[in-house]
């Protein structure tokens, strides 16, 4: 077993026996009382986490057990998850962890793609096959071939083109728009979306047989809000980098980082990162509660 492994392990029983003893809302308490202090950000390396995310919660530590797992297979993936979660992070932690990290990833949003124009994109075109369409294109299936095509906001794919990506997952060929030949493809596919495909499946605005196509695995993404301690962590996480980018050092102080992790997150990690960005421009060196925004600090 890895020094690492063995940490992780250890972390692991800290916290089951803290549990045990009823001692784990002090042990956060604790963790919580050390904003009372302005908080530098150390390197992204020294905090807690995996796959190029931090975190230290359970559902943190219960989501990278569950990614060391399906990482090395080639099964399709679904990821689930509000706005803001981190889709395609996972996404690429599994394309990078697995073994096709020295192939192609490619990622699509299907929503952001006009309708008549996603198939191009997808499985390419010949030239003449549209208007526009003046030389042979490849689409991401051809290009990243034996390797990875993520398609985020699956659940907004038009129908016909969900026959479509469903013969391509079954028989593993493209036919570009236009043409008349079949390329072999050998791609995995990871799936994203924060709607609700079961019962878009129930309402016939989804295809079943293609819902169940791509979910051979389920990783559902926890919300921020639900991610207890772990708000700090990432805190110090965007500080560090805001900081790089502005040229500053920046620091949190005790005020700030209690309205942070008072804050609901809607927008789960990627609001929060935006919040310490938008503090950072408009503060000074140590951000305070007065620079976040109203709706944090109360100014609303």
């Amino acid at each position: 077993m890895s020094a690492e492994r063995e940490l992780r392990e250890r972390l692991r029983a800290l916290v089951a026996e803290a549990r045990e003893e009823g001692a784990w809302e002090a042990l956060v308490e604790e963790w919580r009382a050390l904003g009372a202090a302005p908080q530098r950000s150390p390197a992204s390396g020294e905090l807690p986490g995996r796959f190029g995310m931090v975190g230290a919660s359970p559902p943190m530590e219960a989501l990278f057990d569950l990614l060391e797992k399906v990482a090395p297979s080639d099964v399709a993936v679904l990821i689930l998850g509000e706005t803001g979660t981190g889709k395609e992070v996972v996404a690429r932690a599994l394309h990078e962890a697995g073994g096709r990290a020295e192939r192609v990833f490619l990622a699509e949003n299907c929503a952001a793609v006009p309708a008549n124009l996603l198939e191009s994109e997808l499985f390419g075109h010949v030239r003449g096959s549209f208007t526009g369409a003046v030389a042979d294109r490849a689409g991401h299936f051809v290009v990243a071939d034996k390797g990875t095509v993520f398609l985020d906001e699956i659940g907004d794919m038009p129908l016909a083109m969900q026959s479509k990506l469903l013969r391509v997952l079954q028989e593993g060929e493209v036919r570009p728009v236009g043409s008349n030949k079949l390329k072999r493809v050998d791609v995995r596919v990871i799936a994203a979306t924060n709607k609700d495909l079961t019962a878009m499946c129930a309402e016939r605005t989804f295809r079943e047989d293609l819902y169940f196509r791509l979910n051979v695995i389920t990783i559902e993404l926890p919300p921020l809000r639900e991610r207890g301690g772990d708000v700090a962590l990432l805190a110090r996480h965007f500080l560090a980098s805001t900081g790089e980018q502005v040229g500053r050092d920046l620091s949190l102080d005790g005020d700030a980082l209690a309205a942070l992790e008072a804050w609901t997150w809607p927008g789960n990690v990627r609001e929060l990162e935006n919040e310490i960005c938008r503090a950072a421009v408009l503060g000074g060196d140590t951000i305070r509660a007065e620079d976040l925004s109203p709706r944090l600090s109360g100014g609303v």
